[in-house]
């Protein structure tokens, strides 16, 4: 029995149809996550314990040891806290909060590599480093002479890529201090806030 509260008349539980649904929403992120391959998997923040149940499920094929596995999955998954739950999805979502955040973190990077291997590298370089004091010096500076070799020369794009790869988790980094500026000096459109 849910019982209700005699002054306000609101019930102290959800209904049982409320906890089924949010029951079978468990279960349907659950069957969404069995779909995805590792290395979405490593993008997502799912819990390590649940990882192996993830797994076995996408290992078994037979359609109700199958259902079964995805039933234990979603049994699992109802004991975490919700707001795991919600950053789950959430970072699923192709509109979520988290999908902006990388993808403008993406841009960005990609701006700053434009920016590095145009005509102003030089001062662009400057302020990537006077912006990120961490960053390592030599190998940026390594990375983009490389870069101009290889356009110059029309060899593949090694260390085009490489530095994208570089600049993203220099990015990142500062992404996840708190109160530091990510941007390195640029926003979304890729302009130089340097001028």
């Amino acid at each position: 029995m849910r019982g209700r509260d005699e002054e306000t008349g609101e019930y102290f539980s959800p209904s049982r149809s409320e906890q089924r649904r949010a029951a079978l929403d468990v279960l349907e992120l659950g069957g969404q996550l069995v779909a995805l391959s590792a290395a979405q998997l490593a993008r997502l923040p799912v819990p390590e314990d649940l990882l192996p149940h993830i797994r076995e499920a996408q290992r078994i094929t037979a359609h109700i040891a199958h259902k079964r596995q995805l039933a234990f999955l979603a049994k699992q998954m109802r004991k975490l806290d919700a707001g795991v739950l919600d950053a789950i999805r959430d970072a699923m979502r192709k509109d979520g909060e988290a999908a902006r955040r990388e993808t403008a973190l993406l841009h960005r990077a990609e701006a700053l590599r434009e920016a590095l291997l145009g005509d102003d590298g030089d001062a662009a370089l400057t302020g990537l480093l006077a912006a990120h004091p961490g960053a390592d010096r030599q190998k940026l500076r390594q990375l983009v002479r490389n870069a101009h070799e290889e356009r110059a020369k029309n060899k593949p794009p090694r260390a085009f890529r490489e530095l994208f790869r570089e600049l993203r988790d220099l990015l990142a980094q500062d992404a996840a201090a708190p109160g530091e500026d990510a941007g390195g000096g640029f926003d979304e459109e890729g302009e130089d806030g340097h001028a």
